[in-house]
């Protein structure tokens, strides 16, 4: 077996291989409720159907004001919840885990979603709403933000294990807290945005208790056999801000609260030159796994030897796909061709005369 395609176990999960989709927004509740639609069951399912190990959702707001934009799908009522139990399910179904990444955007919430339009901050008489961060510093382009009290960051993390809970009641095998790319649990972490000097501020014990708590409260009411994950942005690629060598001392606190595997990738909180060729994010994941933790890689990650070799030289324990599994959702199932064993893929049986390389068995029917 190779070993994109072995098994990891994580607690009393067994995911059947290591590539796992990476949590992509769709910004398609066209409702506006946070909701999950049609939409999100086809996006995940087809990607489920196509055999990613597992499957996981977008960033899923724990409050209505954590949404990126009023399109984001939410976990905070029991509507929500019961709409994401079917994709779930459908998810199991295919023999995929799934999972859901647990997001508040802070400074960055309130904006219009990334699809042809308009940009910036979306103003509150288009349904929008005043962000809020650890200080009151913007985002280059979007409205000041709202600096939370310490009773406002008490209920941050309390929505977090209230969103927690009803992850759990729809059945799904993971949570993935979105500590990175500039929102709110990561614009705590970075002093280019955290200028606090309360107990939540200033150095290093200061900028990641906000993140620790969220992990103790949510690993409180999250099963002890599920697996939790942190998605956190190693470098913001900018001298002064937060540094690969915090993320692995980072990774070392979270696996000692809890955290099963840190979901490595960089960026988003201030404007900075990023090196994009292939992989590029990789030797993050490689170091913050020196701490000791499982981690994943993310970030042009494209073709099936690539990740292979990311696997197989010990830099990561299993590979996000994201970009790539927009233009090909059965990615695992190519993969699974070129890299010499079609047989290690799963395939709906629907699809069996679909299979890598093509095997006629019978007459074709219908």
């Amino acid at each position: 077996m190779t070993s994109l395609f072995a098994p990891l176990v994580l607690r009393d999960l067994t995911i059947p291989n290591r590539m796992f989709l990476s949590p992509m927004c769709q910004y398609m509740c066209e409702a506006r409720d946070g909701v999950p639609t049609d939409w999100h069951l086809v996006h995940l399912g087809a990607r489920a159907t196509g055999g990613f190990g597992l499957i996981v959702a977008e960033a899923t707001a724990i409050v209505p004001e954590g949404r990126i934009s009023p399109e984001d799908t939410g976990l905070w009522n029991d509507a929500q919840r019961d709409a994401w139990a079917r994709i779930v399910d459908f998810c199991h179904a295919q023999g995929a885990a799934i999972g859901v990444q647990l997001a508040h955007a802070g400074r960055k919430a309130s904006v219009y979603r990334d699809h042809p339009g308009p940009r910036g901050s979306v103003p509150v008489e288009d349904g929008g709403w005043q962000a809020v961060a650890p200080s009151a510093l913007a985002f280059p382009g979007l409205a000041e933000p709202h600096a939370l009290t310490t009773d406002e960051i008490a209920g941050v993390v309390a929505a977090f294990a209230r969103a927690a809970v009803r992850a759990d009641e729809a059945g799904f095998d993971v949570i993935d807290l979105h500590a990175a790319h500039g929102y709110l649990l990561f614009e705590f972490l970075s002093p280019f945005s955290n200028q606090r000097t309360d107990e939540y501020g200033g150095d290093f014990a200061g900028r990641t208790r906000l993140l620790l708590e969220v992990v103790d409260a949510v690993r409180a009411v999250w099963p002890a056999g599920k697996p939790l994950f942190v998605r956190l942005s190693a470098t913001e690629w900018l001298d002064g801000g937060w540094s690969v060598d915090d993320s692995v001392r980072l990774a070392g606190l979270l696996a000692e609260h809890g955290v099963d595997l840190v979901d490595v990738s960089s960026a988003g909180n201030v404007l900075a030159k990023i090196p994009t060729d292939p992989g590029y994010q990789v030797p993050l994941a490689e170091a913050v796994r020196t701490a000791g933790v499982p981690v994943s890689a993310v970030g042009r990650i494209t073709d099936p030897a690539q990740a292979q070799a990311i696997l197989d030289e010990g830099r990561a324990d299993a590979v996000m796909l994201g970009r790539v599994a927009l233009r090909e959702p059965a990615w695992p199932q190519r993969a699974a061709a070129e890299l010499g064993d079609p047989s290690q893929a799963r395939y709906p049986d629907a699809y069996l005369r679909g299979r890598w390389p093509e095997v006629v068995v019978q007459p074709e029917r219908g």
